[in-house]
């Protein structure tokens, strides 16, 4: 006949002896929350997880934010880029003086892909293209360039859409190529037209 379980045994713990309290630092068993009894676990217990409410008529839905805010970041942008070429359309970079001389010009001699910007940006705001080609045609595509990356920026925001302009690796890498391959032709004999 096999013995009787003992509450030692189902427990693991041992009996209290005659005059002893039970061991309270033995771990309990956990139950779920919301089982009745006492083995259910406490709130406060470390490691406890608190069930999350179910989304439900009383959670706030995503609410978009105005449009005078989401107007403001590319508005302001806009407005930076605006008031440096009013200051390069009024402070002519033709006559020296201005502003400061490319330090690569100065020390090497070397047209670099922003040289001639300047005069570039000047001429565009007076609305002489040839010119502005003529000091940095490199220059005039980033106008473009930023001219359209703008646009999208503003229907996007007002359409209520994220902006999020991602480059890959392979187009940086098309970039500098490009950047180094003007810069080369400028300083050569054959690409003087590049140059400023």
């Amino acid at each position: 006949m096999d013995p009787q379980p003992t509450a030692e045994a189902e427990t693991d713990e041992p009996l209290a002896r005659p005059g002893e309290s039970p061991r309270t630092d033995a771990p309990r068993p956990l139950a779920p929350p919301d089982a009745p009894g006492p083995l259910a676990a406490p709130t406060d217990a470390p490691g406890f997880l608190a069930p999350t409410p179910a989304p439900g008529p009383l959670a706030p839905p995503d609410v978009p934010r105005p449009l005078v805010r989401r107007l403001l970041a590319p508005v302001a942008t806009l407005a930076g880029v605006a008031a440096a070429f009013a200051y390069v359309g009024a402070v002519d970079p033709n006559e020296p003086g201005h502003y400061p001389v490319c330090p690569m010009l100065r020390l090497a001699g070397v047209f670099c892909p922003g040289c001639g910007g300047l005069r570039s940006a000047h001429a565009f705001v007076h609305g002489d293209l040839p010119a502005a080609l003529g000091a940095n045609a490199l220059a005039v595509v980033g106008y473009g360039v930023f001219a359209a990356v703008m646009a999208l920026w503003l229907v996007r925001v007002i359409r209520g859409v994220p902006m999020r302009l991602t480059i890959s690796p392979v187009s940086w890498w098309g970039i500098g190529a490009v950047l180094a391959l003007f810069t080369l032709v400028r300083n050569l004999p054959f690409g003087s037209a590049l140059a400023p």
